[in-house]
């Protein structure tokens, strides 16, 4: 019996939650197209094609894809970023939000604003656009990629010192967190996210 199903745009992700997952038992779907046409914008039919597939899972679904997170939520999904928004909010701000990916930012603005929201909070979100490093996950140059978006963070917050934490908005991004060189908490989806939905079977 599954436990939880999982909705991911690249395989790389496959391994990363199974290493998470502990005794759970996963199921994934993924689908690297999804993201590609995403990014030119969600039409009505990648929209339906979403929808249908996450309303035919059985059980807890997550959506791994921040492009994909607001549609994915509608359809009845998680979205993987929710819970880690949460522990940001807890934190409170300044937060330094960071993507690898433009059609990521104005979600992830939405949904952090949202957790703070939900704290009675104003978010006070600082963004840090890495638009240039996204080839190298595309790539398979997982280690470069990391570690590129890792020194960017780093330099970043050598220049601001009130930034009271840092979210890594795609799950890709997930190994530069032990990478950047702060004391600050650097805030990754996928552990959160696992934690938060095994949590709750």
């Amino acid at each position: 019996m599954t436990d939880l199903t999982l909705i991911h745009t690249a395989d790389v992700h496959v391994a990363t939650f199974e290493a998470l997952a502990g005794s759970a038992k996963l199921h994934h779907i993924v689908r690297p197209d999804w993201l590609e046409r995403a990014q030119n914008g969600i039409d009505d039919t990648l929209r339906e094609e979403v929808t249908a597939e996450i309303r035919q899972v059985t059980g807890p679904a997550l959506c791994t894809c921040t492009t994909l997170g607001e549609l994915a939520e509608t359809a009845g999904a998680t979205r993987l970023d929710w819970p880690m928004m949460q522990v940001a909010a807890q934190i409170g701000g300044p937060v330094l939000l960071a993507y690898c990916l433009d059609s990521t930012r104005a979600a992830s603005t939405a949904l952090l604003e949202r957790a703070f929201a939900q704290n009675g909070q104003t978010a006070e979100i600082r963004s840090l656009p890495l638009t240039g490093l996204w080839p190298h996950f595309t790539n398979g140059n997982s280690e470069l990629f990391h570690t590129e978006i890792a020194t960017w963070i780093s330099t970043s917050l050598a220049l601001v010192a009130d930034t009271a934490c840092v979210v890594l908005a795609q799950a890709s991004m997930a190994g530069a967190a032990d990478l950047v060189k702060t004391e600050i908490p650097v805030l990754a989806s996928p552990a959160i996210a696992m934690r938060a939905t095994l949590a709750e079977r």
